[in-house]
């Protein structure tokens, strides 16, 4: 990837010309930049920001607006340095005033707490994560009757997924089950009531879920005078990665900025591959077109990765693509090694074919954490986990549990909800049943002792606890209530939670030494913020990524190879890349051939895959694939024709390779004995 130093003056001279046109941009027309993969996306945006600031504008009515709190906090650091270069101390301290950059949930949940009252939001409204209100949908789901059906009923996460794809695509229920969810369509019926029933739930609560934050937003913009009074607060609205907006996201900009001035986006259609979660290409696609002086467009088609004939192969997959904003990619890193295109017997011999070219890789210099084997569907590299095991070659593998999602963490985060939202009696039932003697019974006999009392906390010490629990319960209602008291400073809340709970991890759960060692994390996390309620959403909003709750062994290899999906991979770069079943059924995927659009989504994932390799890069088709079969007539092989994406006419892009599976004893083929031992017969015959 580009790498400069934004530390001396001069910084313009440092970008590329097209770069330079996309930051120097100051008409009053809107201002689209196509970044293709590796063109140096994140800099450009950086420095559009900071030249901003240097030529005058005000830092507190910038907006920046990403898809995670990593790239806003870099891409704020990055504009940061380079104000400070080009203008000094002073331009150091202006700079240290951009204050709104961030997630557009984050961005929504600061927003509507400052206009709650034109929402109708309580001030104290806490944000559930996923499991959280799928809990919640399954609640409903057993009160409405649903999940005793005489036939299947969706599952919670099933429903919540429906109810998601309906808000951020903004389209009827029957479109969204007709279009992702076609099993589900003959319970239409009832899943409006159950998704009614869930809207009053969490406002009974006071309690917004992750979709609500830009679907109250969307609302908020709604109104002309609060959508003018919201958009006057910013002078410059700069959005990343917009090929990956939904249909509320582009509605609330079109609020914000109706004329187009001070708007840019910058993102990159051939990279629009998120329509699982109700991300819209047409947003990045339509957009020139949208306000009554169109767009200006700026393409960044120099690409700082990639070899030229790893780029020659990726453009002519997407110059296929019916319908894009042309960008050519280019390189200054000239390559005699083309990619390769290695046709294989089958998908074992597809995993020998790969691990010896990864040892080799390895062997050349080549480290395997700068070595990737990707796939469409998790599932696709089972067979290579297994054979990566047995040659002792240890892999990460994207994806696993969110720090969020461990029992102990959410335990702890929970009691501060419920001090934060008195309402919030998802946090509270799980709270309530932490302390030793209370089951759900008693915590909902609690909850009901509650209902009602207008200071829940102090209520508290009332309510006539279980036996059990009743030697531990006066110390737990003067905690909560202290916590619940505006007047306790938030630092050092989570030193007394951990005096309530320590005690407790050791009694609940195994392992107790290792979640304490997430519970001091998140005491040190929490000391980042200034303020309870900023903590508790923005962890939600954007949590870590992993925790010591079921987590592996350490990793404790000089090295490791990685393992991952065409969607984990994306933003990622690896020196050698190998992408598993180049085969249609695979890629395209042939759950996505039902319609153009998924056909055309699938093609930039191939275009996404093949453009994360800096050196080296192998698409591997198995001719003959293993369907495994449900049935009587057992499991069987089809053979599989390359995929579509690759016609005749580009195979000249590529180097061809042919391999076969091996018959000796020796090398990837050793262990695999055409031999047969017929154990069954052998055990039948013992009786």
């Amino acid at each position: 990837m580009q790498e400069r130093s934004d530390s001396v003056s001069g910084y313009l001279d440092r970008l590329n010309p097209a770069q330079r046109a996309a930051v120097e941009h100051a008409g009053d027309d809107a201002l689209l930049v196509i970044a293709g993969a590796g063109s140096g996306k994140t800099s450009t945006l950086a420095h559009r920001v900071a030249h901003l600031v240097v030529g005058g504008a005000d830092p507190r009515r910038i907006l920046l607006l990403t898809f995670t709190r990593r790239a806003a906090a870099e891409m704020t650091r990055r504009a940061q340095r380079i104000v400070a270069g080009a203008a000094g101390d002073r331009g150091a301290q202006r700079a240290g005033e951009l204050r709104w950059s961030g997630t557009f949930h984050a961005i929504a949940n600061r927003l509507l707490r400052l206009h709650h009252q034109a929402v109708r939001l309580d001030p104290a409204f806490t944000v559930l994560d996923r499991s959280d209100a799928a809990d919640l949908m399954n609640f409903l789901r057993g009160e409405l009757g649903l999940a005793a059906r005489a036939r299947r009923f969706p599952r919670k996460d099933t429903c919540l997924a429906i109810y998601s794809r309906v808000v951020n695509a903004q389209e009827p229920l029957d479109r969204s089950l007709a279009d992702a969810f076609p099993w589900c369509d003959e319970w239409a019926g009832d899943l409006r009531s159950l998704f009614r029933a869930y809207v009053d739930a969490k406002q009974e609560r006071h309690v917004l879920d992750y979709d609500d934050l830009l679907l109250y937003w969307y609302h908020l913009m709604a109104e002309p005078a609060l959508a003018g009074e919201i958009g006057a607060r910013f002078d410059h609205v700069l959005v990343d990665e917009y090929q990956d907006t939904n249909a509320l996201q582009a509605g609330i900009l079109r609020a914000m900025k109706p004329d187009g001035r001070g708007l840019t986006v910058v993102g990159d259609d051939a990279q629009a591959i998120y329509s699982f979660r109700a991300a819209s290409v047409r947003n990045i696609l339509d957009f020139p077109a949208q306000f009554s002086r169109p767009a200006s467009v700026v393409a960044l088609e120099e690409n700082y990765r990639s070899t030229q004939t790893i780029l020659a192969a990726a453009n002519a997959v997407i110059g296929q693509a019916a319908e894009r904003h042309a960008v050519e990619l280019f390189s200054r890193r000239p390559s005699q090694q083309r990619p390769v295109l290695a046709t294989v017997e089958d998908e074992m011999c597809q995993v020998d074919y790969v691990v010896e070219r990864i040892l080799e890789q390895r062997e050349a210099g080549v480290h395997l954490h700068r070595q990737a084997v990707l796939f469409r569907a998790a599932h696709h590299s089972d067979a290579l986990e297994v054979e990566l095991g047995r040659r002792n070659i240890p892999f990460v593998k994207f994806g696993g549990l969110k720090f969020l999602e461990a029992a102990h963490v959410k335990d702890v985060l929970c009691i501060l909800r419920w001090a934060e939202n008195p309402l919030d009696t998802i946090a509270a039932f799980r709270v309530l049943q932490l302390l030793p003697g209370v089951g759900p019974a008693a915590a909902g006999k609690a909850l009901e002792h509650l209902r009602g009392e207008r200071n829940r906390m102090a209520a508290l010490a009332g309510f006539e606890p279980p036996a059990a629990a009743r030697e531990g319960w006066p110390g737990f209602a003067a905690l909560m209530a202290r916590l619940a008291d505006p007047d306790t400073a938030w630092a050092g809340q989570l030193q007394l939670v951990r005096g309530l709970y320590d005690p407790l991890l050791a009694q609940i759960y195994d392992a107790a030494h290792v979640r304490a060692g997430d519970i001091e994390q998140l005491e040190q996390i929490a000391g980042e913020y200034p303020s309870r309620e900023r903590f508790l959403t923005e962890l939600t909003l954007d949590p870590p990524e992993a925790s010591g709750d079921l987590a592996g062994p350490p990793l404790l290899d000089e090295d490791y190879l990685i393992l991952s999906t065409i969607h984990s991979a994306k933003g990622q770069e690896w020196d050698v890349v190998f992408l598993l079943n180049v085969a249609d059924g695979c890629i395209p995927s042939d759950l996505a051939t039902g319609k153009p659009e998924q056909i055309e989504e699938e093609r930039r994932l191939l275009y996404v895959a093949m453009t994360r390799a800096r050196d080296e890069l192998h698409l591997v088709h198995p001719q003959r694939m293993f369907i495994r079969q449900q049935s009587r007539h057992g499991d069987r092989h089809l053979y599989t024709p390359r995929s579509r994406f690759l016609p005749d006419p580009l195979l000249a892009r590529f180097e061809r390779r042919a391999r076969a599976r091996s018959q000796s004893g020796d090398g990837a083929g050793q262990g695999r004995s055409a031999a047969v031992v017929d154990v069954g017969a052998k055990l039948r015959d013992m009786w």
